[in-house]
């Protein structure tokens, strides 16, 4: 006779049970290996290059800034906005500054009234010089004071020119045209004569910047050519280059500022302010000495990159081993130039993010 057991225990025997295929199940699922392709670097054929780190830069930015002191009244841009030459960014409280329009408009007037008065005076004056009825000396006063009315007068209409201009001062417009990259105040902020406004930049023409170790500075002024990889894998030669004569004292670098094409700035991914590139100086003093097999190229989906640590997975009895190791040229479809890091002959995981998980191992030949 079997024995009975209680509903609710049949239920919890259950669940448990269920509980623990899926753990077992989970268990076999983490367990199976995954296989990840290999591959052998390829040897260039030419020597190596130098390659470093540069920065997107517009050729054409400015900062605006106010020249006038007083309350931001409105600020009629944000960071993205397209503007055209003349178009109001900002404008300043002005109404301190209409006020002492309103007053050199006043101070005109009165001037205006004087110089009339001393120039009916100053003719008098010779009119009855020229008969006899007033001395030499009353004629030369009649003329100073014509004089000093005139003068009087221009120094009105100048100061009234001045506080028209300052008035004008209180409406910060663009340059030209240009992409607002960032705004430095609110409405309601206290503007300061200097104090900036919006930075600004004209799209489409952009430069890379990269700053050249001084030790390697010879080297690179004679390498034959210089090639800049953007964001997208695409390389392009700059257009025109210029070195600055002179080396920061801190970082001991020497700045290279490299005028890229139109074409980078166009397409489906054009490069932006503050983007990363590649700068590569081939040829010449900056080629090194290639090893016996030519440098070793790798593609680029070999290498893994994770914020300062470029590395690649090497294979080392049946496992992926990570390996630090040091870039050189870029060359697009062809792969990236390994330095150091890597001997000839070594396999390494043709897919570094694959090679990564866990249980990765390396597939069969």
């Amino acid at each position: 006779m079997g024995i009975k057991l209680p509903l609710n225990l049949h239920r919890r025997t259950a669940i448990s049970l269920a509980f623990a295929g899926l753990a077992a199940a989970g268990l076999a699922s983490a367990a199976d290996p995954v296989s990840v392709p290999t591959l052998l670097p390829q040897g260039a054929g030419t020597t190596r290059g130098l390659s470093l780190d540069g920065v997107v830069q517009p050729l054409r930015q400015a900062t605006l800034a106010a020249q006038v002191g007083g309350n931001v009244v409105s600020l009629s841009v944000k960071a993205g906005d397209r503007v055209r030459a003349g178009q109001a960014v900002a404008r300043v409280d002005e109404r301190e500054l209409q006020a002492g329009l309103q007053r050199s408009e006043a101070g005109v007037s009165q001037a205006e009234a004087e110089f009339r008065n001393a120039r009916l005076q100053a003719e008098r004056s010779r009119d009855l010089r020229q008969q006899g009825f007033v001395s030499q000396a009353a004629l030369d006063v009649a003329e100073t004071q014509f004089k000093a009315a005139q003068a009087g007068l221009q120094q009105a209409q100048a100061g009234r020119s001045q506080a028209a201009l300052a008035r004008g001062f209180t409406t910060v417009v663009a340059p030209f045209d240009a992409v607002v990259l960032a705004t430095h105040v609110e409405a309601g902020d206290l503007a300061t004569p200097g104090r900036p406004i919006a930075t600004v930049y004209a799209p489409g023409a952009m430069r890379a910047v990269v700053q050249v170790p001084a030790s390697m500075a010879g080297a690179a002024r004679s390498a034959t050519s210089v090639l800049v990889q953007l964001p997208d894998g695409r390389s392009v030669e700059p257009i025109a280059r210029a070195v600055l004569p002179v080396a920061d004292p801190v970082s001991q670098t020497v700045e290279w500022r490299l005028d890229l094409p139109a074409s980078a700035s166009t397409g489906d991914a054009p490069v932006l302010p503050g983007q990363s590139v590649q700068v590569a100086f081939v040829g010449g003093a900056a080629a090194a000495p290639a090893t016996p097999g030519g440098a070793l190229t790798i593609p680029s989906a070999a290498l893994l990159r994770r914020g300062e640590l470029t590395a690649v997975y090497v294979v080392q009895e049946q496992r992926f081993v990570l390996r630090a190791v040091r870039t050189g040229a870029h060359r697009g479809a062809a792969g990236v130039d390994i330095l150091a890091g890597l001997k000839p002959g070594e396999r390494l995981a043709a897919d570094a993010v694959k090679a990564g998980l866990a249980g990765a191992v390396p597939a069969a030949r």
